[in-house]
């Protein structure tokens, strides 16, 4: 039996707008210094895995927090717009206080009921799950590497893991907390029949 292969997937550091408690979906936003810090300290533990392939989302956050955490290491790394976050449509780049008044249905689904969320402009969930799960087989078929890093998003990170544990997408947001710089690993089996298990979830503390 072949050993399996080690999916890392990576939590952008905190961001000028996770700070605002702005949503920020597909647009970009920056690192603060405490989401800066939060990469070094990743880069920490990221130096025990002998991960050889990165692929990350195109946005800024995510870029930053991978150019920080394998700082100093020459890694083939793809860009790819399909590991973005959920596209929020017209809640993009609006505080979270202001939707909750303005949308207090979507609001209370996209948090409590998230698989009755439906917003005009934005992914379902279940959109996302689907865009998710996509890319990652086809990462999976692409590169015969051992060990992989993924650094995307929170919610996108969410979905994936729901997937693995076979968790419907109603119960999503259930612990544990997906912290910036989050950690969590899975392992994939090709033995005959491909399977996809959790194999350890380390949500990075935040630094306060």
């Amino acid at each position: 039996m072949s050993e399996p292969r080690l999916i890392h997937l990576i939590r952008h550091g905190e961001t000028n707008w996770n700070r605002e408690r702005r949503a920020q979906g597909q647009q970009e936003s920056v690192l603060t210094e405490t989401g800066r810090t939060q990469a070094q300290s990743l880069a920490a533990t990221l130096t025990d895995l002998d991960i050889h392939e990165v692929y990350c989302s195109s946005s800024v956050r995510t870029r930053e927090t991978a150019s920080i955490a394998f700082a100093g290491r020459t890694l083939p790394t793809v860009y790819c717009d399909l590991l973005r976050e959920i596209r929020m449509g017209p809640w993009e780049g609006r505080l979270y206080d202001e939707l909750r008044q303005d949308y207090p249905e979507q609001y209370h689904a996209f948090w409590n009921k998230p698989d009755d969320f439906l917003l005009e402009g934005a992914e379902t969930f279940a959109q996302l799950q689907q865009r998710a799960i996509s890319r990652l087989s086809r990462i999976l078929a692409e590169s015969r590497s051992a060990n992989i890093a993924i650094v995307s998003h929170g919610l996108l990170i969410k979905t994936i893991l729901s997937f693995v544990e076979q968790r419907p997408l109603a119960r999503v947001w259930e612990p544990p907390a997906m912290h910036n710089c989050a950690l969590s690993t899975i392992e994939v089996h090709e033995d005959g029949n491909q399977r996809i298990t959790l194999y350890a979830n380390q949500p990075y503390p935040l630094i306060t």
